[in-house]
């Protein structure tokens, strides 16, 4: 059907979404059946629905949206850039945004890490950090230096290499990866630890797991571990204390490159501009960052590289080339929407504001675990928390927490709040710009959603 010319209708827009859009990690029963929100307006923390109905953005995008929605000063820097110079090919020239972007990212990483290779979001991002350590290996003559050692309930992405490293073990599905390639540590989060277990006690078997997972595999074999610092889509886990610097250590000792998937921590959501070294004491090999960095308004990823590990890249003995890259790589107009998005964060002083604010986040967090028996942890940094919850569902399925975190999810919709459910727990990442006041009316919601909910269900 040719729409030119044509104002679609509600029900229009309906059916072609159904008919040919196809929505990421849709259910395969669900394809040209399942009628998806539509958003039309969105400003601040708010979004409106095609019936006006408003929102706060609980999720925040996906984990995305720093300075908030509707911010004229960004479309401003857009449209000039867009103007300027919408395009170039980073295989034969560069652009004064790319490199200034560059060169403010460099400012911003912690140690030696001061090559930006620019792409297209966070898998691509990853897939181009696991690419740098087989390149480096190989490079290095030790083309068998290949594993990646990853984590249960990591998320990386959907590119096959970031897949094949995600460790989502509730979520399989029948998409391939290369399993040959990837070896998995256990479950981190401390919650699940045996009862009567200290926290150190937890944080060594953690460390031991890696320790031993090594000594199985070979640190000949390893080329690198990937690590989230808190493991976001996972269900917000933060590692114990002193797991990521001894972790580092241990991976330092046997050559092994250390990444730290910062797609999420990134750019403020923890109050700094990265998580790795000023929350949680390290300084790792390759950060692989996005989401954050434009605040959503475009796409853009990038993968920063140390030093050392570009120095060893390079003084390998023959000639080589590094062989990746994208057509937007360091796309003008996205480094323009990072340059500002930067700017804004600055000039606003948004990472001191998210400090500022997490106690309070933290506390209305908390005050949801005292009220409700059916919330068995609260847990996070900064603007990031989850809630999970121990219903009595005599089935602990994948499938039957995802009922029930559906029922949340309506319950909260229906009340104007807008969460991201991960099965028994609720996500929350909103708009670093957020106020006390608004952080109130987000919580207010979801303590009467949880109300609703948890009439019936017994406390397992």
């Amino acid at each position: 059907m040719n729409t030119l010319g044509n104002t679609p209708t509600d029900g229009d827009l309906v059916d072609w979404d159904r008919d040919h859009n196809l929505h990421p990690w849709a259910d395969t029963a669900g394809f040209g059946a399942t009628e998806y929100m539509r958003v039309n307006t969105a400003d601040g923390i708010y979004l409106w629905d095609a019936s006006g109905k408003r929102f706060i953005d609980g999720p925040g995008g996906m984990w995305c949206t720093q300075i908030g929605y509707g911010r004229q000063d960004m479309a401003d820097a857009i449209s000039a850039q867009v103007m300027q110079m919408p395009y170039a090919s980073p295989w034969s020239f560069t652009t004064e945004p790319a490199a200034v972007l560059a060169r403010m990212i460099a400012e911003r990483t912690p140690g030696d890490l001061n090559t930006v290779h620019f792409t297209t979001g966070g898998s691509t991002a990853v897939d181009t950090a696991l690419r740098t350590a087989l390149f480096m290996n190989k490079r290095l003559g030790r083309p068998d230096k290949k594993i990646i050692i990853g984590r249960e309930k990591g998320y990386h992405g959907s590119t096959f290499l970031a897949a094949t490293v995600t460790g989502k073990e509730r979520f399989e599905t029948s998409f391939d990866k290369a399993r040959d390639l990837v070896h998995f540590l256990p479950d981190v989060n401390p919650y699940h630890r045996p009862d009567g277990m200290s926290l150190e006690a937890w944080c060594d078997a953690k460390v031991a797991d890696l320790e031993n997972l090594i000594a199985e595999v070979g640190a000949d074999k390893i080329a690198a571990f990937i690590a989230e610092p808190i493991l976001c889509s996972g269900g917000v886990i933060v590692p114990p204390p002193g797991y990521h610097k001894r972790t580092l250590e241990i991976c330092r000792a046997h050559d092994i490159l250390y990444i730290s998937d910062e797609v999420v921590t990134g750019f403020g959501r923890l109050g700094h501009w990265f998580a790795s070294e000023d929350v949680f004491g390290i300084v790792p090999d390759i950060i692989t960052c996005a989401k954050g960095l434009t605040s959503g308004y475009l796409p853009l990823g990038a993968c920063i590289i140390s030093d050392a590990v570009i120095k060893r890249i390079a003084d390998a003995p023959g000639d080589d080339v590094f062989y990746n890259g994208y057509t937007y790589t360091g796309h003008p107009v996205s480094c323009a929407a990072a340059i500002k998005n930067i700017e804004i964060m600055d000039n606003e002083d948004i990472l001191g504001h998210v400090q500022r604010v997490t106690p309070h986040f933290r506390a209305r967090l908390q005050q949801i675990k005292d009220r409700f028996p059916i919330v068995g942890d609260v847990r996070g940094d900064g603007l990031l928390g989850c809630i999970e919850c121990r219903p009595n569902l005599n089935d602990q399925s994948y499938e039957a927490h995802v009922k029930f975190g559906q029922k949340l999810d309506d319950a909260c919709e229906e009340l104007g709040l807008l969460l991201r459910p991960f099965g028994n727990m609720a996500v929350f990442s909103p708009p670093l710009i957020i106020t006390p006041d608004q952080i109130d009316d987000m919580f207010d919601i979801m303590e009467a959603g949880m109300a609703q909910v948890s009439e019936g269900y017994e406390i397992s």
